[in-house]
């Protein structure tokens, strides 16, 4: 396991089966907001992974408890012992909070535009892939302007995350992907442009 993430942590060994059977079995009560923040802060202080792994799934299973006023907390968890395992977990779990809270408030998703230019990659790369799943309800101003905002950066997961960006909005409306692919091809990385393409002739 600490090979297959290049080293960069420790593990338990535990495979996602049974660490999941094993939570399940403490019967944990439902927690409170600041429970389930207590929770997590002490689950990721802990050197292996697999902790972190669980405190993902605690505030998966109880996103009801979080919102938008956590999001500062949750830039904070994305920038400690940071990995593309544990941030596009968050990232889920930030698109889910962003896509709920955006019925309510129109402008909810302003503050990816602040992630978009965090010095830390891990923000910005969340910041590029926080409308992942969110198909044609996805802001295509929003996911072209952060595409062409990121496409002069040389590290591998930015580039890598938009075109993870690209691709999934491809998946329902592939016309758009293609016409913005063709018209920025010179400016996007190569990486970014398979990724984009990968599923469109």
């Amino acid at each position: 396991m600490s090979a297959y993430m290049r080293n960069q942590f420790p593990f338990l060994g535990i495979p996602t089966p049974e660490r999941r059977i094993a939570i399940r079995s403490l019967n944990l009560p439902k927690p409170s907001h600041d429970m389930l923040i207590e929770w997590v802060e002490h689950l990721w202080q802990q050197p292996e992974r697999e902790y972190v792994y669980t405190a993902i799934d605690l505030m998966k299973q109880h996103h009801q408890q979080l919102s938008l006023i956590d999001l500062p907390w949750l830039q904070s968890l994305v920038e400690q012992y940071s990995w593309w395992d544990s941030v596009d977990n968050l990232a889920s779990l930030i698109s889910k909070l962003l896509k709920c809270a955006r019925e309510q408030q129109p402008h909810a998703q302003n503050i990816m535009d602040e992630w978009l230019i965090a010095n830390n990659l891990w923000v910005r790369r969340t910041a590029m892939i926080h409308q992942l799943g969110w198909r044609l309800e996805t802001d295509t101003d929003r996911l072209a302007r952060y595409a062409l905002a990121l496409a002069t950066e040389k590290d591998f997961f930015i580039r890598k995350a938009i075109g993870w960006a690209l691709r999934d909005y491809a998946r329902w409306h592939p016309q758009w992907v293609i016409e913005f692919v063709n018209q920025h091809q010179t400016q996007l990385a190569p990486l970014s442009v398979r990724e984009a393409m990968k599923h469109l002739s």
